[in-house]
């Protein structure tokens, strides 16, 4: 999974939750009620970085989790 601004994704399907890790400062964040379709998307996008700014960002509630905490 190769990108400049995104580091790693993962999906917990049973809470509807997408967790999103970033390149540039390592930290992670969680987007609540995200649907299987959009990580689908998400996972098979070319650009994760254009794919995250247009389908994602702004669009679901979110919070940043411990730096401690990794998948």
């Amino acid at each position: 999974m190769p990108s400049t601004a995104i580091r790693n994704i993962h999906y917990d399907r049973s809470r509807r939750v997408l967790s999103v890790w970033f390149v540039p400062t390592g930290k992670r964040y969680d987007y609540e009620d995200v649907g299987p379709e959009v990580y689908a998307a998400f996972k098979a996008a070319f650009s994760k970085g254009q794919f995250f700014n247009e389908f994602v960002r702004d669009r679901f509630r979110y919070h940043l989790v411990e730096r401690g905490s990794r998948h």
